[in-house]
């Protein structure tokens, strides 16, 4: 080894929420950590989730939460560390958090809470922190031939070159750019030969072209309870529309199943059985207009929106004068309209990035690779992906406690 380079048994890459976990557990085992950030701060996806008030885990968490190539990997990890887990741990700090819908757990003051949390256990734990370190490049050492005797790995990094013998990659994925996010864990992947499963934005809103982009940005600002379906899957939450096409909650979970070239079809009013309602309005009320009766269900520019693209030829058409056939028209477009998206807005706004490391080629137990002893892969940089409401911060916590725990 030469004079320079400096021996630490574990090295973690990355300091957002898996890799702080990993520390803290590995170190909490007694193990001397280094903790290697390119960013300038730690935890920085972490400050900027769930609005500033991160989103930190669900009261529902379960492996059907999870999308992967192997949809049982994800299992092992959240069972030896749970979300019940991760909120005692919140709790024994003294920070306030708050149940909002779908069992979403947010901290009541900031996402800084959660994050000192973390960077506290660190510390404690005697766990080095350094930032603004760029790794160059990872080196296998020969097991014959080593420059320390428990060295495993080699890593050029701009603050000189490290020794270890377990080496964690926490890197994240390539979702918000902004925050520091990089390729580089599946770039090491692919330089040791291990398969990375396509990558591509999750948890994103959708973009459109053509008439349905008009009339997004004519709506852009409404949001509304709605129901959207795609390749056999069907979430039910807001749906915003914006300048750009369509998001909210109900837009970002249905994205994760949906690819170039697939239709969604979005119900508008859920909650209502919509040709009864027009069948019985027409007898009741046969004097309304009908975009009268939708008001009272849908926001007004929406409804003046639909009416234009519906039934514009009876748009002042007394209900009881309007055809059947029409009604069981619109009533189908309401319930059933179904639109495709030219795309996504990418990994600019994208919460979370799908495929990644695969799973084959990882110990589920401990989330160490199997072709090369004391590597692990953890968090973002796997194929694992959550829904949206605390599932993508649970796998950080379990996938981060599991290597802690084997590191």
């Amino acid at each position: 080894m030469s004079s320079n380079a400096q021996y630490k048994p574990v090295i973690v890459l990355g300091a957002g929420a898996s890799g702080l976990m990993c520390a803290i557990e590995a170190g909490q085992r007694g193990r001397d950590v280094l903790v290697l950030n390119n960013a300038n701060k730690p935890g920085k996806k972490i400050l900027m989730s769930g609005g500033g008030r991160c989103n930190f885990t669900n009261l529902d968490v379960l492996p059907e939460n999870y999308l992967s190539e192997n949809p049982h990997f994800c299992r092992s990890a959240l069972s030896q560390y749970t979300h019940w887990d991760f909120i005692g741990k919140v709790l024994e700090h003294g920070i306030a958090y708050e149940e909002r819908e779908h069992g979403q757990l947010f901290c009541v003051n900031s996402a800084k809470d959660i994050l000192n949390m973390l960077l506290d256990e660190c510390a404690s734990v005697g766990a080095e922190i350094r930032n603004k370190c760029d790794v160059q490049q990872v080196i296998p050492l020969d097991t014959t031939v080593k420059a320390h005797p428990d060295a495993r790995y080699k890593l050029h990094t701009s603050h000189g070159d490290f020794y270890c013998d377990s080496l964690v990659i926490a890197t994240g994925a390539l979702s918000i750019p902004t925050m520091g996010a990089t390729g580089f864990g599946y770039q090491l992947a692919e330089n040791l030969q291990l398969p990375v499963i396509e990558r591509r934005a999750g948890l994103v809103p959708f973009t459109f072209t053509g008439d349905v982009k008009n009339l997004c940005e004519h709506l852009s600002g409404i949001a509304i309870p709605a129901t959207i379906t795609c390749n056999g899957q069907q979430f039910s939450e807001a749906l915003l529309f914006t300048h750009r096409g369509m998001s909210g909650p109900v837009v970002l979970q249905i994205s994760n199943y949906w690819q170039l070239g697939d239709t969604i079809s979005i119900d508008l009013l859920p909650s209502e059985d919509l040709q009864s309602q027009l069948a019985s309005s027409k007898q009741q009320h046969p004097k309304t207009f009908l975009r009268s009766l939708l008001a009272e269900y849908l926001p007004k520019r929406l409804v003046m929106a639909l009416q234009a693209r519906c039934w514009a030829d009876y748009a002042d058409t007394p209900m009881a004068e309007m055809p059947d056939r029409i009604l069981q028209h619109v009533a189908e477009q309401i319930h059933q309209w179904v639109v495709k998206p030219s795309g996504t807005e990418g990994y600019r706004t994208a919460e979370v990035t799908l495929g990644g490391v695969s799973t084959q080629v990882l110990s589920s137990k401990t989330m160490e690779c199997n072709q090369w002893p004391g590597l692990y892969f953890i968090g973002e940089v796997v194929d694992v992906t959550g829904h949206l409401g605390g599932y993508n911060f649970q796998w950080a916590w379990s996938s981060g406690f599991v290597a802690g725990q084997n590191v």
